[in-house]
C-alpha cells in the first residue's frame, strides 16, 4: 500500500481520515509509515522501502492526551516573508519555532541552543547571527539552516532530524537516528506542521 496526498487546506479533510485509516490499521497489527517530502506531498506505506519512511506511532491502551498545539500568531508576518525569501513553508517554520520554543525569544536549551529556533551558538555564528535573541535575526538564520537541510536531504523528515540532532547523525544512520528524543521531535513538528497550514492558507 502506497498512498500519497498534496497536503493543502483543500485536503486537510482527507488527510485525517487516511490518518485515522493508517492508525486503525496499526492498531489492528500493521504498521503504517509516513513522510513528508520537500515538495509538501505526504506519503503512506506498510512498506518501508524509503529510508525516509518513519512509523505512525501506535495508540496505547491507556493513552494520555496530546499537548495542545501552541497558538500564537505575534511573529505570522515575520515568518511569512522569511519564509517565502527561502522558498519554505511557512507553517513548518511556525512548526519548528513551536517545538523548539514554543515562541519564547529568550529561550535556552540546556545544551546552549538559543532564541525562537535554538540555534547553537557556533550554527549561529556561520549564519551570521550575532543576536540569538533578537527574533528577526534568530528567524532569518535559522530558516536559512532549515533550508540548508531540505536541501541536503530532499524531504521534511530527515531534514528536521539534522536540525535536531545533526546532519552527522542522519547521515551515520541514513536516515532519521534511533533516537527517541529525535523521532519524537520529527513527529511533533510534522503534527504542529499540518495544523499550522491553515494560519497561512495553505
Amino acid at each position: 500500500m502506497l498512498l500519497r496526498i498534496w497536503q493543502n487546506g483543500a485536503t486537510s479533510a482527507l488527510l485525517c481520515g487516511l490518518l485515522l485509516l493508517a492508525a486503525a490499521a496499526a492498531h489492528a497489527g500493521g504498521q503504517i509509515y509516513t513522510f513528508v517530502d520537500s515538495r509538501g506531498v505526504t506519503h503512506f506505506s506498510n512498506i518501508p522501502n524509503d529510508p525516509r519512511y518513519v512509523p505512525i506511532l501506535r495508540p496505547r491502551r491507556d493513552p494520555k492526551p496530546n499537548p495542545r498545539v501552541p497558538q500564537y500568531v505575534g511573529y505570522d508576518g515575520l515568518i511569512l516573508l522569511t519564509a517565502r525569501e527561502h522558498g519554505v513553508s511557512p507553517a513548518l517554520v511556525k512548526a519548528v519555532i513551536a517545538a523548539e520554543s514554543r515562541f519564547d525569544t529568550d529561550a535556552v536549551s540546556r545544551k546552549g541552543a538559543q532564541g525562537l529556533m535554538q540555534l547553537m551558538p557556533t550554527t549561529a555564528s556561520k549564519l551570521g547571527v550575532a543576536d540569538p535573541f533578537s527574533a528577526d535575526q534568530n528567524v532569518r538564520g535559522g530558516v536559512r539552516y532549515l533550508r540548508e537541510m531540505l536541501d541536503r536531504y530532499g524531504d521534511m523528515g530527515r531534514a528536521l532530524a539534522a536540525y535536531n540532532a545533526g546532519p552527522s547523525a542522519v547521515d551515520h544512520y541514513r536516515g532519521i537516528p534511533p533516537y527517541p528524543e529525535t523521532r519524537d521531535y520529527v513527529q511533533r513538528v510534522m503534527t504542529y506542521y499540518r495544523q499550522y497550514n491553515d494560519d497561512f492558507g495553505q
